[in-house]
């Protein structure tokens, strides 16, 4: 027999050498870096119903064109060199 995940469940795994805190919750599930408040979140839902593997899919080809092009490159905040 299982338990019912019925509050959040936290676990810390380290990660290429650096520590994660996993959190399990009765909405799914996060992996946060420790001692930050922000991380990658995934919810029970879109596992299951497999918009997780699409989503994941969508950003590696978003990642692979603009490796190739050089057109989808995030812009830096600040001036520009030609606005100096």
């Amino acid at each position: 027999m299982t338990t019912p995940l019925t509050k959040p469940l936290r676990r810390q795994v380290n990660i290429k050498g650096r520590p994660f805190v996993v959190t399990l919750s009765p909405e799914g599930i996060a992996v946060t870096l420790k001692g930050k408040r922000k991380g990658q979140q995934l919810r029970w839902d879109d596992l299951v119903s497999g918009d997780a593997a699409l989503a994941v899919a969508l950003n590696a080809s978003l990642s692979q064109i603009s490796k190739q092009s050089g057109e989808l490159r995030p812009r830096r905040k600040g001036k520009s060199q030609s606005q100096k």
